[in-house]
């Protein structure tokens, strides 16, 4: 087992004993189930961009950037083909067989992104419990959320001006 093996076994070990708590399991259960196909985020876009009519198409570009961002991990992961953790048991079934990068990590960062440079200042901290709650459920090593979640930022980064409207609506 090479050092990241060592440490992303060592990691995910620790984070999904916090899993045995039954709080701690229903919340994480609830976050991945919200996040499948960056549900939670898509849906958190198109409510912003019903009730923010002075800038709907920037709350819609960065909707598409969240789900061109899915889009694309997932595109990677058919490539990768990294099998998911076998030394934990999950807390929750997955949608497919292969691990990364994190397809939640992907949308739940892009959005963070997106929708914190609008306002949506509850994103990001959300976010980053999507991604957190893929470690308790024991479905991911931690590189896979973190390759995830940096695809979700750089997606989301690259197309920031866009965002922002600097192409006209």
């Amino acid at each position: 087992m090479d050092d990241l093996d060592d440490m992303d076994h060592r990691i995910l070990s620790a984070l999904r004993a916090y899993g045995r708590d039954p709080h701690i399991a229903n919340t994480a259960r609830a976050l991945s189930w919200a996040g499948e196909h960056g549900a939670l985020w898509l849906a958190a876009g198109l409510a912003g961009a019903a009730v923010d009519g002075p800038r709907r198409g920037a709350w819609l570009r960065g909707t598409a950037l969240t789900a061109g961002a899915h889009l694309v991990s997932m595109g990677v992961k058919r490539v990768v083909r990294r099998p998911r953790p076998a030394h934990v048991e999950p807390l929750v079934r997955t949608a497919g067989r292969h691990s990364f990068p994190s397809s939640h990590a992907t949308s739940a960062a892009a959005a963070a992104v997106a929708f914190g440079a609008l306002g949506a200042y509850t994103v990001p901290p959300l976010a980053a419990a999507m991604c957190l709650s893929r470690l308790v459920v024991g479905v991911h090593h931690p590189s896979d959320v973190a390759a995830g979640a940096a695809l979700g930022v750089l997606t989301a980064r690259i197309g920031a001006r866009w965002i922002r409207g600097s192409v006209r609506d």
